[in-house]
């Protein structure tokens, strides 16, 4: 793991600055923090494992149709994307999944039920029909793992992922390249520097997604025109 701190470091002496003279902590850190945000979003959008958690059990009191950040209960502080949504009743540990509608039925206003089954994800909210007993919730979920903006006093604390300082410290060299030294020139050459850091890192948990089995469509003639799908 690295810290802030480090990548800085790393950053200053790209920009041959190893003294900090210019590219002190202080100057650093918002691009850094910019390099982790961008980082977050790449992270979600190729599926890296560590984005990936499962909440605690969150158990939902009887009557209750929207669980929030700010509801009691509520949902996890760091939930980015729902994965998937596991209900039980309440204490009995046997979950099991629910279904994702964009939208609950207005045909469902009224109709009291002992389980869920359904759910929508929506205004950042889950949206469950009215049930007349607690349920228990487990949340499989893309979360959030960079607790940004870092503060100046906290730049000497390990970054939470492995295999990153190389592509933070070029992203955040490139990003003072262009905005604190205004040298395109350079700007673009540390670009291609943390691309390429960044094209190692998404490959190296590419591979090691290859070893989760998955259940692969028939290869035969005719599939779909036989219902296949």
């Amino acid at each position: 793991m690295a810290t802030p701190a480090e990548i800085i470091d790393m950053a200053a002496s790209l920009m041959n600055d190893t003294a900090q003279t210019i590219y002190t902590d202080a100057a650093c850190l918002p691009y850094l923090n910019m390099a982790l945000n961008e980082l977050q979003e790449i992270f979600e959008q190729n599926n890296i494992g560590a984005t990936d958690d499962t909440s605690a059990i969150i158990t939902v009191p009887a009557g209750t149709t929207v669980i929030s950040f700010s509801s009691t209960p509520a949902i996890p502080a760091d939930l980015i994307e729902i994965r998937g949504l596991w209900e039980s009743i309440s204490g009995a540990n046997n979950f099991v999944p629910m279904t994702r509608r964009e939208y609950l039925s207005v045909a469902l206003t009224g109709s009291i039920i002992n389980q869920f089954v359904i759910f929508a994800w929506n205004e950042q909210q889950i949206k469950v029909p009215e049930a007349n007993a607690d349920i228990d919730l487990k949340i499989d979920y893309i979360k959030s793992i960079f607790a940004t903006p870092i503060l100046i006093g906290a730049i000497a604390t390990d970054l939470p992922t492995i295999n990153i300082k190389t592509y933070l410290g070029y992203k955040t060299a490139a990003l003072c390249a262009s905005f604190i030294a205004e040298n395109p020139t350079r700007a673009q050459s540390l670009e291609t520097f943390a691309e390429n850091a960044l094209s190692r890192l998404l490959s190296i948990s590419a591979k090691g997604g290859q070893g989760i089995s998955t259940r692969r469509r028939p290869f035969r003639s005719g599939f779909k025109t036989r219902g296949g799908y």
